[in-house]
Parts: structure tokens; C-alpha cells; sequence
């Protein structure tokens, strides 16, 4: 007889704003205690110095974390100027202090500079890996890798506050994007140094910021379904979005249960709505006006133009 998962399967995306000073991972334990899923995962780490928005995707939702990985970002940034660190952020040593003296002119024209696709070298204290370890292991040994400029695009970057010492920004960036980088990077064009002193993360994707919700209010949901003597679940599942919201905007392709039995099996199957190449959400139902479309998962069209299951979604047998 197989062994019973502990917790149950509960699936869904739980938009979490992460507390200053705690990891993403303890975060995510936290949530999967609340929740008592089976499985869970986020979508990206903040730095234990970062707040803001950080997708939990639990139970199969897991299944669609990458796209969520993918996808751009918005950040509010304070850079600290006339002061470098070995992490580019509060967090780290002191690697050089001096005068600021920068004009709003200057600044104006180092932020210009970052605007746009440009390349970006990712920090030695990135979660980046090299040969199986996270480069910021090998930072905190004095260890120093080579790394390799990448493709990075600034949607927008506009300037919030300048004061004094203190530059705010709002940057919307694409995947991939270290902000404590172009914070690092700015302090060198103005001559200065600088470093991140407070980071949070606004939006992942198209997710809607007022569907955050906090760990003490989680906490709080479930002392309350205690006291009132109710399954936590009737508090806490209604903050869950639905798993398709990891793909949003991605194309839908529709099918019928025998055709959605076979793409559970692993077997490709035609679909006379699917586009001729790329991935694809995919549900079983008539068209987009179904209102009982059941999603099922992710696919892709294969090179013989039948459409291939990618990520599809296991149903929990009771």
C-alpha cells in the first residue's frame, strides 16, 4: 500500500508579501504549515532584505512556478549613494565610502543609461548556480567566478525621489534582472559607489498587488477558524488564485475529455484551435465561452502540429 502524502492537496497561487528579514524559503514553509499542503514552491526568491510581492504556488501549481520565474517585475528601490558593499545592498561589508556630490543632471543621465536592453554581469551574491552551488556560497568564501554579461531590458525606470544621499526609483524589468546590480552599476557611473537600502518587489507579471496578503493575516485567519471551531480551509482557500494565473496571457486551446485522457497519458492529440507553434494553455471545454472549462494544464505544438502536454495537471484521487 503506497504511503499517504502528509497534507493536503490544495492547488492554487497564494500572492504573499514577504516580511522584511525573512527568506523566501522560511516564507514558503510558513505558508505550506498554514495551508497544510502537500507540496508547495515560490516563483523566484527575494533577499531575507526585500519585501513585496512573492508568488506560492502550491500543490500542482507547482507545475507552472517557471512561468512565473519568466515573466518581468517591478521593484521599488532606495539606492544608498556614496557607499559600496561586497553584496551591493545593507546587507553586506564596506567596500569604499566616499563624497557624494552628484548633480539632478547626472543622475538623470547615469539613469538614462540603464533604460532599455543592455547587458548585465549578475552579482556574486546571486542564487545563480555553478557546478551544482549558488554563486553566493562561493562569494561568502572569497571565492570569485567568471560570469558571463547577459541580456537584461529596463521597461521603465523612473525616478521617485532624490535626496541628499538617497536615490528612489520604481524600475519594471524583464526576467533575470539583479536591481542590486543597476544599483551598484549607477554608484560607479556617478563616481560615488552605492548600494541597495531597501528593495520591494510591487509586481510579478500581470498579478494585481491589492490580492497580496501577509503572514500575520494568514496567521490570523487561522486562530480564527480554531476559535470558531471550522476548517481552517473555509478562511484560507478564498485567497488562493487559480493555477491558470501563472500563464495568463498565454494562448487557450480547448479539447474533449478523450482528447484531454490522452494528453494525460502523454500522447499528443489534434486540436484545430491551436496556433502553429509555442505553448499553449489547454482546458477541456467548447471555446473561451465556456463557462465549465476546466484547465488542465500546459502544452506545446510539436513538430508534426499536434498539440503535445507539457505540464499537465494530476487529478488528486480520494
Amino acid at each position: 500500500m503506497a504511503k499517504r502524502r502528509k497534507g493536503r492537496p490544495i492547488n492554487g497561487v497564494l500572492l504573499l508579501d514577504k516580511p522584511h528579514g525573512l527568506s523566501s524559503n522560511h516564507a514558503l514553509q510558513t505558508v505550506k504549515r498554514i495551508y497544510f499542503a502537500q507540496k508547495a514552491g515560490h516563483t523566484g526568491a527575494l533577499d531575507p532584505l526585500a519585501t513585496g510581492m512573492l508568488p506560492i504556488c502550491l500543490g500542482e501549481g507547482t507545475k507552472f512556478s517557471q512561468y512565473l520565474l519568466d515573466t518581468d517585475k517591478t521593484y521599488q528601490v532606495t539606492a544608498k549613494l556614496g557607499i559600496r558593499t561586497t553584496t551591493s545592498d545593507a546587507g553586506g561589508e564596506v567596500v569604499s565610502e566616499k563624497a557624494v556630490d552628484v548633480s539632478s543632471e547626472q543622475l538623470a543621465v547615469a539613469l538614462d543609461s540603464f533604460r532599455g536592453t543592455t547587458k548585465q554581469v549578475p552579482s556574486m551574491y546571486s542564487a545563480l548556480k555553478h557546478k551544482g552551488q549558488p554563486l553566493y556560497k562561493y562569494a561568502r568564501e572569497g571565492i570569485e567566478i567568471p560570469r558571463e554579461a547577459r541580456d537584461i531590458t529596463v521597461f521603465n525606470l523612473e525616478l521617485l525621489r532624490f535626496e541628499d544621499d538617497e536615490v528612489e526609483l520604481s524600475i519594471h524589468v524583464s526576467k533575470g534582472t539583479y536591481i542590486r546590480t543597476i544599483v551598484d552599476d549607477l554608484g560607479e557611473l556617478l563616481g560615488c559607489g552605492a548600494h541597495v537600502a531597501d528593495l520591494r518587489r510591487s509586481a510579478v507579471g500581470n498579478y494585481p498587488i491589492e490580492k497580496m496578503v501577509t503572514l500575520p493575516q494568514l496567521e490570523a485567519l487561522l486562530e480564527q477558524a480554531n476559535e470558531q471551531e471550522i476548517s481552517p480551509s473555509e478562511l484560507l482557500d478564498p485567497l488562493l488564485l487559480p493555477m491558470n494565473s501563472a500563464v495568463d496571457g498565454m494562448h487557450c486551446v480547448y479539447v474533449d475529455d478523450m482528447s484531454a485522457n490522452f494528453l494525460r497519458h502523454g500522447n499528443p492529440v489534434q486540436a484545430f484551435n491551436a496556433p502553429s507553434e509555442g505553448s499553449v494553455q489547454v482546458y477541456i471545454g467548447e471555446d473561451e465561452n465556456d463557462v465549465n472549462a476546466e484547465f488542465i494544464g500546459v502544452g506545446f505544438i510539436d513538430d508534426d502540429g499536434l498539440l503535445a502536454p507539457k505540464r499537465i495537471v494530476v487529478v488528486e484521487q480520494y
